[in-house]
């Protein structure tokens, strides 16, 4: 009796297992953890698995083709998941389909290859992408600006810049830390590097360093920045040719005319900006509102947008979450000031009443790129030295979300544009 109930089992399993067609990773207040299902999806993609992002169905699903491995590997990683049938998956794609429902399902083809902008010794802070990316088990590497000026990058599909200065300023923090070792080392690297390329000047090296990276995205790259590797990437193509570096940062002043020399049309997301000309200041321009801000840690948050997941597809992928209300934190560039936000650029997440822009999307030739203000989404005010985050702890974080969507983004299959 045993022995034929065991049979019987078995013979079920396999019935219902012949019957399930996909596996589903929502992504709503149910799921497990987050940030692991990207890594899922990703790891699904590099299988050849059919794999699509069922957007604003339940929290910016995955529709995983049925395969045992991935299922095993969904309980390894602690993901949560359903097994449907075929009838079940129907149901959903035809609910996603209704023209009167702000749903779209979206084909994710091609694992996009990843570089980390970052330098090769250790600096004294950590970095969110880095930190997620290995959390979630998706491969990366890191190039830095030897390897970009060799012109790697076209052997990349996606690239993150993070707590990066392009201005040439050793990320202003000459008044507080000059005399700190770690700095010391940082600009006795990045001079020899500059040297060893051919540039008088560490600014020469970044702002080459910079086009470099515009044209990896002009010609069809993706561009995900975060803190100040967002307003100091402008503010370095907008300056070419205008010293804007004081003594202590290249060994000769800037140029007094410097504000009336920046170009404003050379940059990707910023226009009609102020540069801040006291070195002492660690502040690059009036782009970033951390100087001036009157927002506290309790009423510091923006608000991601809804877009229209059937026309304008980008935003909807990028602003996929189960939470439209996602907490502030802080970076030394921490948010955009609204105004100078050029018209071209789309917004995905703001503070309205603050007029602080935290979150954009642009297009850059055949490329895009997104700028994310802040350091750290689950450490509020990240200082130097501070122990990097652990994301055993924020396995749901809505912050953190943000920056996967950028990194399985590339990998959506690409429609014709609506007209």
């Amino acid at each position: 009796m045993f022995k034929r109930s065991l049979i019987l089992f078995f013979l079920l399993t396999v019935s219902i297992i012949a019957r399930a067609s996909s596996i589903l990773i929502y992504m709503d207040e149910d799921q497990k953890n987050h940030l692991k299902a990207y890594g899922i999806a990703y790891w699904s993609i590099k299988q050849n698995a059919d794999v699509s992002w069922l957007l604003n169905y339940r929290g910016g699903s995955f529709l995983i083709g049925y395969n045992k491995t991935i299922e095993d590997e969904c309980k390894t990683r602690g993901v949560s998941y359903q097994v449907l049938a075929d009838g079940k998956v129907t149901a959903i794609l035809n609910e996603i389909s209704d023209p009167q429902v702000n749903m779209e399902m979206v084909k994710l083809e091609k694992a996009p290859k990843i570089a980390v902008y970052s330098p090769k010794s250790k600096l004294p802070w950590d970095d969110a992408v880095t930190m997620v990316l290995t959390y979630a088990e998706i491969p990366y590497e890191v190039v830095y600006d030897d390897d970009v000026l060799r012109d790697k990058l076209s052997g990349y599909d996606w690239l993150h810049l993070h707590h990066e200065d392009f201005t040439g300023q050793y990320g202003r923090f000459w008044s507080a830390y000059r005399n700190q070792t770690w700095y010391r080392e940082d600009v006795k690297n990045q001079e020899a590097t500059a040297k060893r390329n051919g540039f008088n000047k560490v600014s020469q090296m970044k702002l080459e360093v910079a086009k470099r990276i515009r044209d990896f995205c002009a010609g069809g790259g993706f561009l995900f920045a975060m803190c100040s590797g967002t307003d100091s990437f402008d503010i370095a193509l907008s300056a070419e040719g205008v010293d804007i570096c004081e003594s202590m940062f290249d060994g000769d002043g800037a140029d007094a005319q410097a504000q009336a020399k920046i170009n404003f049309n050379k940059t990707y997301a910023f226009k009609d900006f102020r540069l801040n000309v006291n070195p002492n200041e660690y502040e690059f321009s009036d782009i970033d509102v951390t100087l001036t801000r009157k927002l506290e840690q309790s009423n510091d948050y923006f608000t991601l947008f809804d877009f229209s997941a059937k026309w304008d597809l980008v935003p909807t992928m990028l602003t996929q979450n189960h939470d439209k209300v996602i907490k502030g934190f802080m970076g030394q560039t921490t948010a955009f000031r609204k105004r100078l936000v050029k018209p071209s650029v789309t917004v995905l997440g703001e503070n309205k009443g603050a007029e602080e822009v935290r979150y954009l999307n642009g297009v850059i030739g055949k490329g895009q790129f997104t700028f994310y203000g802040g350091h750290d989404p689950e450490d509020y005010q990240h200082q130097v030295g501070d122990p990097p985050t652990d994301l055993n702890l924020h396995p749901n974080s809505p912050g953190y979300r943000l920056i996967l969507n950028n990194v399985l983004f590339p990998a959506a299959k690409k429609k014709p544009q609506k007209t």
